[in-house]
């Protein structure tokens, strides 16, 4: 069994899109792949997240019903970080809770893919984070970066707090978040970071609606992905 944690330098880069695109590519190479949404927030329906994997996968909902009540542990409805929207419906959100669902789907398939919830530093409770739970169940972490300006500092504090930690960084994946940008700072934001932090850069998804086009163009990263796991 392996897993693989999707954090972002914020929230709104694209880590639905990542995680869905990762489990299409390591299905299609003949593994069995599943993915997660430990915490949803802005909704207490089924997490819109996992159906933007699902599609992304090709798949639907009937196909893996017997996973569903493992894929999401938390639904809450206000759109905030998880601690605060736990605090307004009173609820706790509970680690271990989390881990046995990933441990159940770990066991049923070869990879688990859980997705973050906004950006890496992200509280469930008063003291502990998100991303403290990835850490503990032992998950390397693949970011998720949005290419923009800003996205230097957002991704060298991101990569310096994983760091912190002690968790395995994979490496960085770039999502094109918009139609527009400069050019100049898009193609330099990669390379800098990577002469910062000494981090791979495993490639850049274009901004597109399109699955066949979001999948051709990274379907090299997740052969990097897949090698470094």
């Amino acid at each position: 069994m392996r897993g693989i944690f999707v954090t972002g330098t914020d929230t709104g880069v694209g880590k639905s899109v990542v995680t869905g695109l990762l489990a299409g590519y390591l299905e299609d190479k003949g593994y069995s792949a599943i993915t997660q949404k430990w915490i949803q927030t802005g909704s207490k329906r089924f997490p819109s997240d996992i159906d933007v994997h699902l599609k992304l996968m090709g798949r639907r909902r009937k196909d893996i019903k017997d996973d569903l009540p493992y894929m999401s542990s938390y639904n809450l409805g206000f759109p905030s970080s998880p601690h605060l929207a736990a605090k307004l419906e009173k609820r706790r959100i509970r680690p271990e809770v989390i881990k046995k669902s990933w441990r159940v789907l770990s066991k049923r398939f070869d990879y688990t893919i859980a997705e973050g919830v906004g950006g890496a530093l992200v509280p469930y409770n008063g003291k502990r984070l998100v991303i403290d739970i990835a850490g503990e169940l032992g998950l390397p972490v693949l970011i998720v970066c949005a290419n923009k300006l800003g996205a230097i500092n957002h991704a060298v504090l991101t990569v310096e707090a994983i760091r912190k930690r002690n968790m395995r960084i994979i490496g960085l994946v770039f999502n094109h978040i918009s139609r527009t940008g400069n050019d100049i700072i898009l193609k330099d934001n990669p390379d800098a970071i990577k002469k910062v932090t000494g981090e791979d850069i495993l490639g850049s998804i274009p901004y597109s609606g399109r699955r066949n086009s979001l999948y051709k163009a990274f379907r090299p990263i997740g052969k990097r992905i897949a090698e470094k796991l």
